[in-house]
Parts: C-alpha cells; structure tokens; sequence
C-alpha cells in the first residue's frame, strides 16, 4: 500500500507541473479569445458561440483545480465503474491534466472559427442568446422573439449566474406527499413560504415526485399503504388513500403555480413511472423493480375482468379455469413469464396499463381542476416501449395522448461500462433504436405537442460512458434528437457544485466518474450544437412537423403476447430508415382520431395478435380506399388466439409481401408513384453491411432543399448527392456559409447541414 501510494503522489506531482503550464496556456487562449470576440463584434459578427466556449473554459479551469486537489475522492469514484477500476488511480490522477488539456483543444477550435469568420472565409447565421423569462409555449413548440428555440439544461446545475447564463436556466418547483404534514391537508410551512414567495421565474416545470409519503398518511392508510419503495412510485397507487392524499397536496399547491413561468413546461407527473409486475421462476430473486400488488389492485381487476368479458363462463372459457363467479377469480402477483402468450397473461398486462393511466389521469384532473391551462407529462422511459417487455404497466401511446407535453427521458448508449457486447455495436456508432422510433411513435400519436425530455440520457447513463467521448457524439445525437422532434431538455447532469466540488446527491454516484463535467469541450459541444439549431430553427421545426406518409402499424396486442415484438418492427423500421423517409406510426386510435389522409400506407409486419376493434380499425381504413402492405404471420389471432377473420380490400389495397427487403422495396415504389420521394437521392458507400446515414429533407423559405444527414454508422460513409437525378449542383454548409463537397466521406457521428442549389 505505501508502495502505490508513494507512485500515487510522484505521478500527482508530475501531473501537478504538466497541469500548471496547461492552465497557463488556457488562461492566455481565453485572453487571446477575449481580443478577437471584441474584434468580430465590431464587425457584427454573431459572437455568442465564442462567450459560451470562455465561460465552460473559466468554469472546467475550476473544475479541473479541485479535481488535482481531491485525488482520493476521484479514485474512489472511478473504483466504482467496473470498466474503470482497474486504472482508477491513473485516471484520477491524470484527470485534471486531462481536462486542461481539453480546454486547450476547445479554444484553439474556438480561436481558429473566429479568426476565420474575422477573415472573411466563412460566415455566420446569427443564433438567439435566449432569455429563459422571456421564452413563450405554442402548441407545437417553443418560441423567443417570434421564433422557434430549441432549450437544454441540466439536472442539479447550480442556479448561479456563471452557469445559467450560457448552459440553461430552467427553473421550476419539487413537490413530494411528505409536504401534506398533517391529515387535515396542512402543507410543510416552509415549503408553504417558498411558494407564496418564488417570483415568477424563468421557463421550467413542476416535479412531482412519489418516493414517500407522511407517517399520517401509513396510519390512516394501513400499514402496507408504503409498498415497492424500490422504485419512483413508493406506495399504493390503488389504495384510496393514494387520491386522498394527493387531493390534498394538489389542491393546497397548484393554485400557487398557475401561470407561472416556472411552470410553464408542465406538471411532471411522475419520474419514470414503471410497474413490472412478473416474476421468473427459474431466477432465485425477481427480475429489477419487479414486485406485487395489494388487495385493491387484485379488485380492481376483478372489476376490469368483469367488464371485458361479461360473464364468468366467458372468462373461464378463455382461461380455462372454473371460477365460480368474478369475485372468486384468483391470480398469483408477480405473475410468472412462464405465462407470457396465454390469456391469462394478456389479461393482467393489459389491465395493469389501464390502472396506471386511469392513475395518472386522475393527477390530471386534480392538476389541471386549479390551473386550466395546464399542461402535464410524464418522465416515461421509452425503452419501456421500443424494447420488448409490456408488464410494466406504462401504456405510450396512452399516456402520450393523455398528456399536454410530450415527456420522456430518452438515451442512446454508446460504450458500455460492463456487460457484453450489444448487437448495434456491429453496424453502428452508437444505439439510436430509443431515441429515433421513440420519438417517432410518440410524434405519430401527438403530433401537434412540445416534446420535453426532462432527463436526457445521451452523455452517460450508469451503463454507458466514455470519460474519452468524442464531442462530436454530443454533436450526433443532439442534433439527431431535434430533427426527430426534440423541442427542451434537461441533461443528465450536472453533479457539481459552482466551486467545482461534488454535490451530495452524487458524492458516493457510481453514475459520476467519466461524466459530462469532466469533459470540458462534450458540454461545450453541446452548447455549440443548441446554437446551431437556434440559428436555423425554423428548419429544425419543418423537419419536426414533417408528414409522415408511411406508416407501421403498432400493436399493444402481439407487443404483449409475443416474446420479440418490438425487434421484429425494429428490423422494418431500421430497414427505411436510412432511405430520407419521415416514419411514422398507427394503431387503433390513430386511424380512429386522425385524418387517415395524413399517410399513404400502411406497413402490417410479423403482428399475428390483434383485437377484433384492431382489426376493424384497418379494416374502415382499407375501406375508405387505403393501401395496406401485409404479411402472411399478421392479423391471423386475437388477444386470445382465437382465429380471425382476414381483412378484404375494400375500396382499397392489400399488397401481400413476406420480407421486409420486400416491403422497402415496395414501400418507396408507392411513394415514387405518388411523387412523395424528395428531390434529394443519397446513395452510400461504407465498410459495414448496412446503411449508417439517416437523412432528412425539407424545403427552405427560398424553395431550396435543406438536407441534414447523420452518420449513425460505425464506418466512414462515403455519399453521393444528386438533385432531380443530377449531381451538377452547389452544397453550401449552412453552419460555416461555405459551399462544401457534394460527395462528402462522414465520419461516424458527422453531421452534414447544407442547402442544395442547382448549378445553372
């Protein structure tokens, strides 16, 4: 141990003289910025990239000296990361080395952008530096000075001029059951105080958290009223107690909030609401925040079985069980996964999402009966959705549509921390399965709502991080993110405080080490690509608000029934993808609330359960003279399993295909035909196997392509653009005001933004 130590200390004070002329140097480089920022304003050069890229300098400079003072606690952290354990000691100890050496890269790219805009050989659109007070909600986005903006903060950044003034300033308020300190609905004084007090604010949301509840309320309420503490939900949901009190705390709170700027990006329901609910009998312990449920959740059922099927011969015709009547119904909670594809599973799954939105529904009517113009959301997982469980209780599309704003708390993993190797890592640079048919399913049943990701997994997730992370990752997904219809974030996070130290709530974090504030120019990037976007937000929303004329069809039925669901629609989804096609999404309520003309076909891929009201709804489609492509697996049981009557064509079309190569294939046929296909065509050419490069193309103001491409690929991808089957034509970069190459090789997480113009 003295041994290690004594390396620990000689590596420290090389570190330590390494660190003192890499500061030197980055305090010259940020005076050397400060001198052309003064001369490119006097040029009315936009400027606001390079203040961002002095302030993350000034602040990870601060970062960086506590970090070379505290190398203990640093180790300790990187201990933690199992990927990290072994050279923890080293990477602590080079850490603030590193970080210096960061802001060096940062400011000579900074320095070398402005000398160029000064120079005259690129220009500059100019970006809004946005004051968060003065930012207003439209229906379908957020604006600042009669333009679109796109906002990201981050979760527990200090609330310090230094750090709001350039990287977010999202306000908003915590509100929690404890706060109800006594039965007769009193609230915590202080809590009581603060709001009567907070000042209208900047944009933000309320946080409504679920964790624990009063000791008044686990009298009242019985003493199994606290359950499943494990997970963001820490009491009985179905306990009438549950509303009581609920009742209480809403009531004495929301009327302080009401049109208030704080509150302005919603009531957040919930923080990731899960409900898992199976067990697995060949495991020793249940699968990860898994549990049972109480008496009521068990009568509620018996209710909900009654309802579905009438009569308890129904029912035990369908179970195969001899029940005597509802209330003699019995069920073991967690039910086993041995059960997954039988009635009775199809039963209680489906039923446990009804009881979570028929919960939070009844939030929404308490929230929104003391502020009318109140807009909710709730923190889902999408993963909870694009991956195949469905015993979790959370209904997307349900609880999408129930909600005023679009939230969720979508990732991308890009380098995983433990574990094995993952299937994308074959093709691509990162995992973009979430992030990209997420956001297009929650756009296709709420198209016209804001989309808030109050807790934005890209930079790092407990599993995957990279303390090494390229910045142009940052670059990738935020991009990808707004184009797909991504409108404020709040990252995940921000775990120091202004003087550099770590907060309290991270201090013993294994989600700590490797993170964002550690890597000075991943968060400047981040800042960089938010003023990107700003610039050319009108073009980032005609990407979001694009029709999507194809259409896969969703079924909660064979996504509950089926063992691989979500990976038989991911395979046709990646398929078309990568071919410069808005994607969409329907089910059943889709075709029945919303204009049918809003698409042009219908994908049916490997969907063999659906409800006889699924099966109707295509059916009235195909009716009014729809295109339907369909494959021999779908459409073939009910929830049941019983057979089904086979869709007819109607004044429509049935196209029968059996290989999704088919099907895209087919699909860009119709769309050829019907003269949806852009202008624009991409052919690629990489070393892997499958297509990298996710495009999409809108028309400009000036009637010019505007064509943004993201290389997801884990190779170069080499493109060929044409125009109309032309490839004499002008790329100008939109980001440096340059004409760039028609023909460009992307590197794995590149972003290629230009306007195409025919050469004349």
């Amino acid at each position: 141990m003295k041994i290690i130590h004594f390396f620990g200390l000689l590596f420290l004070s090389v570190a330590t003289l390494q660190g003192q002329d890499l500061e030197k140097e980055a305090i010259y480089k940020i005076k050397t910025l400060e001198a052309l920022v003064k001369k490119a304003s006097k040029k009315d050069i936009d400027v606001l990239k390079e203040k961002t890229t002095i302030r993350t300098a000034e602040v990870f400079l601060k970062f960086a000296n506590w970090d070379e003072k505290n190398l203990d606690k640093n180790t300790k952290l990187f201990k933690l990361v199992p990927s990290f354990k072994k050279e923890a000691l080293k990477m602590a100890t080079g850490l603030a080395a590193f970080e210096r050496s960061d802001i060096n890269l940062m400011l000579d790219k900074s320095i070398a952008e402005i000398t160029s805009l000064i120079e005259g050989k690129t220009f500059r659109k100019a970006s809004p530096n946005v004051d968060w007070t003065k930012v207003k909600r439209e229906e379908d986005h957020l604006s600042f000075k009669n333009r679109p903006v796109f906002l990201a903060d981050y979760t527990w950044k200090p609330e310090t001029k230094e750090l709001t003034e350039f990287h977010g300033d999202l306000d908003g308020f915590f509100l929690t059951p404890t706060y109800v300190t006594k039965e007769d609905g009193t609230i915590n004084k202080r809590i009581s105080t603060d709001l009567k007090e907070k000042s209208n604010g900047s944009l933000g949301f309320i946080f409504m958290n679920h964790k624990s509840v009063p000791k008044w309320a686990e009298e009242k309420y019985g003493p199994n009223f606290s359950m499943r503490e494990d997970t963001y939900t820490g009491y009985d949901i179905d306990n009438p107690g549950a509303r009581e009190l609920q009742a209480k705390l809403i009531g004495n709170v929301v009327p302080e909030m009401a049109g208030k700027e704080y509150s302005q990006l919603g009531y957040m329901l919930c923080n990731e609401p899960h409900f898992f609910t199976y067990t697995d009998a060949t495991k020793k312990k249940l699968p990860w925040a898994s549990g049972g449920v109480s008496h009521f959740t068990i009568e509620k059922f018996k209710v909900w079985l009654s309802k579905k099927h009438q009569t308890i011969a129904k029912l035990n015709s369908v179970w195969n069980s001899n029940f005597k009547d509802f209330n003699a119904v019995k069920i073991a909670i967690p039910i086993d996964i041995s059960l997954k594809g039988t009635p009775i599973w199809y039963d209680w799954t489906a039923f446990n999402m009804d009881r979570v939105t028929d919960w939070y529904t009844f939030l929404k009517t308490e929230v929104t009966k003391y502020d009318a113009d109140a807009k909710v959301h709730l923190k889902i997982m999408p993963s909870l959705w694009t991956d195949n469980k469905r015993v979790h209780g959370i209904d997307l599309e349900a609880l999408t549509d129930l909600s005023g704003i679009i939230g969720n708390d979508s990732g991308a993993a890009h380098k995983y921390t433990w574990g094995k190797p993952h299937k994308w890592e074959e093709d691509y640079a990162f995992e973009w399965r979430e992030l990209c048919m997420g956001y297009d399913f929650m756009k296709s049943v709420s198209p016209n709502k804001i989309n808030f990701n109050s807790e934005l997994h890209y930079l790092s997730t407990v599993k995957s991080r990279d303390l090494y992370l390229d910045p142009s990752y940052a670059r990738a997904t935020f991009w990808l993110a707004h184009t797909f219809g991504l409108d404020a974030s709040q990252i995940w996070y921000w775990p120091r405080n202004a003087d550099g130290s770590i907060s309290k709530k991270a201090i013993n974090n294994k989600g700590y080490a490797g993170t964002n504030t550690q890597q000075p120019r991943v968060t400047n990037e981040v800042a960089m690509t938010l003023i990107d976007l700003n610039s050319y937000s009108e073009e980032i929303l005609a990407f979001q608000r694009q029709r999507k004329p194809v259409r896969i069809f969703y079924s909660k039925t064979s996504a509950i029934n089926k063992k691989e669901h979500m990976d038989d629609l991911y395979r046709l989804y990646e398929s078309l993808n990568f071919e410069g096609i808005p994607l969409g999404f329907v089910t059943e309520n889709i075709i029945k609330k919303q204009n049918n003309k809003n698409w042009d076909v219908i994908t049916v891929y490997n969907t063999p359960f659906v409800t006889n009201d699924e099966l109707k709804a295509l059916q009235t489609y195909l009716n009014n003279g729809g295109t339907v492509i369909l494959d021999d697996k779908s459409l073939v049981k009910n929830e049941y399993g019983k057979k089904l009557n086979t869709l007819t064509e109607g004044k429509g079309t049935i196209i029968k295909l059996n290989s999704v190569a088919k099907i895209k294939n087919n699909v860009l046929s119709i769309l050829k035909e019907k003269n949806l296909l852009s202008d624009i065509a991409i052919e690629e050419t990489n070393s892997v196997s499958k297509k990298g490069c996710t495009w999409k193309v809108i028309k400009n103001e000036k009637g010019n392509n505007v064509l943004s491409v993201v290389n997801v690929g884990k190779s170069d991808a080499s493109l060929k653009i044409s125009l109309n089957g032309s490839e004499n034509i002008i790329c100008k970069d939109l980001i440096k005001g340059i004409s760039v190459s028609a023909t460009p090789t992307l590197k794995p997480n590149e972003v290629y933004f230009v306007e195409i113009i025919a050469k004349k």
